[in-house]
C-alpha cells in the first residue's frame, strides 16, 4: 500500500510539471517570442484558460503527501520552510502578472507585469530544478526525522553541509530552466500561428540541443552525487524502462523538431520530463528524504507512511476526486484544442 501511494506521488507531480511545466516554459520564452501587444495576447491566450488548473495537480499532490506521508510531509515543510515561502510568493506574483498586465492600458504597466510574469516563470522552474536536486542529494535528518538547511553555505563540491543551494542543486535548477523553456517553446510552435509561431519555432529548434546535452549530463552527475541510484538500479533493473522513456522522449523531440511534427515533438517534451522524474523516483525509492548525516535516518515509504487502515480508506476518496478532476482537465482541453489566431485576439482579460 505504501508504494501505491508513492507511485501516486510520483505521477501527480510529474503531471504537474508536465502541463504546468509548459505555462513555466511560456513565460520564460516570452519576452522572446513576443514583442508588441497583439504578440503577447496570442501567448498569453495559449495559456490563459488553463494555466490556474494546472496548478492543481501541485495543491493535490501536496494533499496525497499530506494524507499518506504525514512524517515525511512534516519534516520537509518545516525543513524548507524558507524556500516553500519563496514558491509561494513567486507563484502568487506570476498569478498577479496574469490577471493585473490588462486593467490599465498603459504600456509601463503592461511592461512591468510582464517582466514579472517572465521572471517570475523562471525563477520558479529554477527553485523546483533546486527542489528536486536537495532531494537527490540528501538532506541532514537527525535521528528524530527533522533537519534543517540553511539557504546556502559554501559551493564546493567538497563542503560537508551545503545549503539549499549549492553546486549541485544550482546545475539542477538551471537544466530545470533549459528544459522547461524548450517546452514551453514547444508548446506555444503548436499552439500559436505567425510571428510568435515562428519565433517559438526558432527557439525549439535551437534549444532541443541544449536540453539533449544538460539533460545526459545532469543524468550522470546525479549518480556520481548520490550512490544510493546507482545501487537500487543494480537492485531493480527493470527500472530501467523509464530511463527508456526519457530516452525515447528525447529522440521524439529532435525527430519531431527536424521534420516539423509540432504535436509529436510536444508529446515527447511530456515523456522527457515524465520519464526523467519517473526515473529519479526509482533511484530514490523507497527513499522520500535521504538522509546525508546517516543513512538510518532516511525518511522511507515504510518509516513514514500513515497507518495501513487509513491508507486503505484514502483510496476510496482519492478514486472519486482524481476522476473528477481527471474529467475536468479532459473537458478543458477538449474545448481549448486547436491554434490561437489573430483573429481571435481581442481585448478581454487575456
Amino acid at each position: 500500500m505504501e508504494t501505491f501511494w508513492f507511485a501516486v506521488v510520483v505521477l501527480m507531480l510529474s503531471l504537474y510539471v508536465m502541463l504546468d511545466g509548459f505555462d513555466f516554459g511560456t513565460g520564460i520564452v516570452y519576452l522572446a517570442v513576443s514583442r508588441t501587444e497583439e504578440e503577447r495576447r496570442m501567448v498569453l491566450q495559449a495559456i490563459g484558460p488553463v494555466w490556474n488548473g494546472n496548478e492543481v495537480w501541485l495543491i493535490a499532490s501536496g494533499g496525497v503527501i499530506f494524507f499518506a506521508f504525514p512524517k515525511a510531509y512534516a519534516a520537509g515543510f518545516s525543513g524548507f520552510y524558507l524556500a516553500l515561502i519563496l514558491v509561494l510568493w513567486l507563484l502568487m506574483v506570476r498569478g498577479l502578472a496574469l490577471e493585473l498586465r490588462s486593467h490599465f492600458a498603459s504600456p509601463l504597466w503592461r511592461q512591468f507585469w510582464d517582466t514579472a510574469f517572465s521572471g517570475a516563470s523562471a525563477l520558479l522552474a529554477f527553485v523546483f530544478g533546486v527542489a528536486l536536486g536537495n532531494l537527490i542529494r540528501g538532506v541532514p535528518l537527525d535521528e528524530e526525522g527533522f533537519f534543517h538547511v540553511p539557504f546556502w553555505t559554501t559551493f564546493t563540491p567538497d563542503v560537508a553541509e551545503p545549503g539549499i543551494f549549492d553546486w549541485f542543486t544550482i546545475c539542477m535548477g538551471l537544466t530545470a530552466v533549459a528544459i522547461l523553456a524548450h517546452h514551453g517553446s514547444a508548446y506555444l510552435t503548436m499552439k500559436t500561428t505567425g510571428t510568435v509561431h515562428r519565433r517559438a519555432r526558432k527557439w525549439a529548434d535551437k534549444s532541443v540541443w541544449t536540453v539533449a546535452g544538460v539533460s545526459l549530463a545532469m543524468t550522470l552527475t546525479m549518480v556520481l552525487v548520490q550512490p544510493i541510484i546507482h545501487d537500487h538500479y543494480t537492485a531493480r533493473p527493470w527500472g530501467a524502462l523509464l530511463n527508456g522513456l526519457a530516452l525515447l522522449g528525447l529522440g521524439g523531440m529532435l525527430y519531431g523538431r527536424q521534420t516539423r511534427k509540432d504535436g509529436l515533438a510536444f508529446a515527447a517534451s511530456c515523456v522527457l520530463i515524465v520519464g526523467m522524474l519517473g526515473s529519479s523516483a526509482w533511484g530514490l525509492y523507497p527513499n522520500i528524504l535521504v538522509s546525508s548525516t546517516d543513512p538510518a535516518f532516511s525518511l522511507t515509504v515504510y518509516n513514514s507512511a500513515a497507518s495501513p487502515h487509513g491508507l486503505a480508506i484514502g483510496i476510496q476518496w482519492f478514486s472519486v476526486g482524481c476522476l473528477l478532476m481527471v474529467g475536468y482537465m479532459i473537458a478543458m482541453y477538449r474545448s481549448f484544442r486547436g491554434k490561437i489566431t489573430s483573429d481571435m485576439i481581442g481585448d478581454g482579460h487575456y
